[in-house]
């Protein structure tokens, strides 16, 4: 059996709660879901603060006003976290520039 690497068990924590969190199990989660989902999962890389920070949040990741935050939404959300902390890190230990494509 191959052991899981921890970028492997952070995506599949990162899914199961996503698909945990929707309580009408429709697929898509409501706004205080979500936002019950970011503080449990991410404290610390999203912050909000007030509804105004959440709702950029929301805009940048597509979501319509009243609209159910699908899945393809979320993952969008994990996109710009993960561009942005590679960023981060490339900056702070002065690395190569990275020729990755992400999807």
């Amino acid at each position: 059996m191959s052991q899981y690497s921890d970028l492997e068990k952070a995506i599949n924590t990162m899914v199961t709660q996503f698909h945990s969190a929707s309580g009408d199990k429709s697929g898509t989660l409501k706004v205080d879901e979500f936002k019950n989902l970011l503080g449990s999962q991410m404290p610390n890389l999203v912050k909000f603060g007030s509804d105004q920070g959440l709702g950029d949040i929301l805009s940048k990741m597509g979501v319509g006003e009243g609209e159910g935050i699908s899945f393809k939404h979320f993952w969008s959300l994990i996109q710009q976290v993960a561009t942005s902390q590679h960023g981060l890190l490339k900056d702070q230990f002065g690395g190569s520039s990275c020729s990755c494509i992400l999807l």
